[in-house]
């Protein structure tokens, strides 16, 4: 198992859970991202990002917004294996994260950030510095957002100002159901 995600496996009973085994992959093509809504001890929204063959994960209280003037607090957490994009489920009581998690949204990903000379920077160089800025396409998502550190493990989610902005629609009330399913996260 990859040094990746040696923190996940030891957090998991995967047998029990159901989640899927640590395993290090990578997609073809641009790489994925997924919005996943879990009501654990609170409810939360998880971001992942396909960042060397792991999904990066933050926790994000509020979850995401469409507007740029939103600050949202986003807690890195463990790397997650690339098939965790696909988990929706119950995590049984007892186990890490227990509780009920929906794929709220999911799609691919561009890395936009760009470094003083105008070229695109690696998303793990840009993880490295602090600031990273991606272009989602997703069922519910679309558009540019950043991440940037603030310190240690706390980072802000800011949707970028562009034409997918929208400062009037509050996405999570308007789109509660999961888009792989149907479902809303009571409903599982």
């Amino acid at each position: 198992m990859a040094k990746k995600l040696v923190k996940y496996a030891k957090r998991r009973n995967v047998k029990r859970s159901k989640e899927p085994k640590p395993k290090v992959t990578s997609s073809r093509g641009n790489p994925a991202f997924v919005v996943q809504q879990h009501a654990a001890r609170s409810m939360h929204y998880d971001l992942r990002l396909e960042v060397g063959g792991v999904m990066k994960s933050w926790a994000v209280p509020k979850g995401p917004s469409l507007n740029p003037s939103h600050r949202r607090l986003a807690v890195l957490t463990d790397d997650h294996p690339l098939s965790y994009k696909n988990f929706e489920g119950v995590i049984p009581e007892g186990e890490y994260g227990a509780g009920k998690v929906i794929v709220w949204d999911r799609g691919k990903y561009k890395n936009i950030k760009t470094n003083r000379q105008g070229k695109v920077m690696t998303m793990a160089g840009a993880f490295r510095k602090g600031t990273i800025e991606v272009f989602l396409r997703g069922k519910k998502l679309r558009g540019a957002f950043a991440l940037v550190r603030m310190s240690g493990k706390n980072w802000l989610l800011i949707k970028m100002k562009d034409d997918y902005a929208d400062t009037r629609k509050n996405i999570i009330k308007s789109e509660p159901y999961s888009v792989k399913s149907g479902r809303k996260i009571a409903e599982l």
